[in-house]
């Protein structure tokens, strides 16, 4: 989007706004499929549930990666025009339930679907039994997490020792459990976390065939880097050591399949506010715009991510501070962006706010959510 149509925008919709603009994310998820032909690209709902954004992937031919009941709703109500026994079929191919710990009650509700559902410890093998026996498993690995930007293998994940125990557990009390898959932590720039993955994951796929069950989906999770700034290498680097990998480690009739949200979603949004307010603290100017860390900078507190806020105005620029608009000193976007002098009443702008941004929003203040408009659709 040029800025003179996001400024359009913001005069036709007012401020705050996210404009998400679904070229981008289709030319993301071609570029994921360009560079990683092998795998199937299963959408990580959590880092933007907009059902547009749901719908413009699916006809892009991406699958989905769910972590909660309502999610896994969504996706099938975004599903049009199949029949029962097409959307069954769908949900089979098309949907993994990638969350390790799920309530008794989404599982009963799951059953019925007969997806595939993710475990890392004999407690929720059990449970799955029980609850969901229809459905077909896939056994979560612990990996290294090192250099992601959120870690996740604290949470997740079985050890590699205790990995073929916990398949033979799921075949004795009658599971099939279909594959494996591992998370490297997400936004990982360090693409070695993808070569120690892979690499545990093959080791513990050869030892569950030589004790009799092969297994044939590797679910590589997610992880891949969005491009905030010119720091990230290029996704091309990371597909010729992913590719290098599956070619040296696994049979050609393996099902791959991934979980990129992150790197699909990141880019493809921009969010427009306004400045409100201005003061000069300790020397420093300081602007306060109408969103927050508890609205669309929401990523700022839980993904540990940065966004730099930038002026449609051009002019002279100096270290300055914005905050957000709530009355609450954790409200805090930067302590240093470079910005010209601003007037109450001017535009600024955030870019690559597309994933774990909007989809956080809470009401914190009595200040609602900042309006989302998708363009391109």
């Amino acid at each position: 989007m040029t800025k003179q149509q996001l400024r359009a925008i913001a005069r036709k919709h007012g401020t705050p706004v996210v404009v998400i603009d679904h070229d981008i994310i289709r030319r993301n998820y071609a570029e994921f499929r360009r560079h990683l032909p092998k795998v199937q690209a299963y959408y990580a709902v959590k880092a933007n549930p907009a059902p547009e954004i749901v719908r413009t992937l699916y006809r892009a031919g991406a699958s989905f990666d769910v972590a909660s009941l309502p999610e896994f709703m969504l996706v099938c109500e975004n599903i049009k025009g199949l029949s029962p026994k097409a959307q069954q079929d769908f949900i089979w191919d098309k949907i993994i339930y990638a969350n390790p710990t799920k309530p008794k009650e989404t599982l009963d509700v799951l059953d019925r679907y007969r997806p595939l559902v993710t475990y890392d410890n004999v407690n929720e093998l059990d449970k799955i039994k029980r609850y969901a026996p229809h459905a077909g498993v896939v056994l979560r690995l612990r990996v290294p997490n090192t250099g992601s930007m959120v870690e996740l293998s604290s949470k997740f994940g079985c050890d590699a020792g205790e990995a073929v125990d916990l398949v033979l557990a799921a075949f004795r009390v009658g599971l099939v459990v279909e594959g494996l898959s591992f998370h490297v932590g997400s936004q990982c720039t360090n693409f070695e976390n993808f070569v120690q993955a892979l690499n545990m994951a093959a080791a513990v796929m050869s030892e569950s065939r030589s004790r009799g069950h092969a297994l044939k989906i590797l679910d590589i999770g997610g992880g891949f880097p969005a491009a905030y700034n010119r720091h990230v290498r290029p996704f091309s680097a990371l597909a010729r050591k992913i590719n290098a990998e599956i070619a040296r480690l696994f049979p050609d009739d393996i099902e791959i399949i991934a979980e990129p949200g992150r790197f699909l979603v990141a880019t493809a949004a921009t969010a427009v506010s306004r400045v409100i307010g201005k003061a000069v603290r300790d020397g420093k100017t300081c602007y306060y715009i109408d969103d927050s860390v508890y609205h669309t900078y929401s990523g700022i507190i839980f993904d540990h991510c940065q966004y730099p806020v930038k002026a449609f105005k051009r002019g002279h620029t100096e270290i300055c501070a914005v905050f957000g608009q709530t009355c609450d000193g954790l409200d805090v976007l930067s302590q240093a962006e470079e910005l010209p002098d601003l007037a109450i009443g001017d535009l600024v702008y955030s870019e690559n706010i597309g994933a774990y941004s909007n989809a956080s929003s809470t009401w914190f203040n009595g200040f609602p959510p900042a309006k989302v408009v998708h363009v391109n659709q």
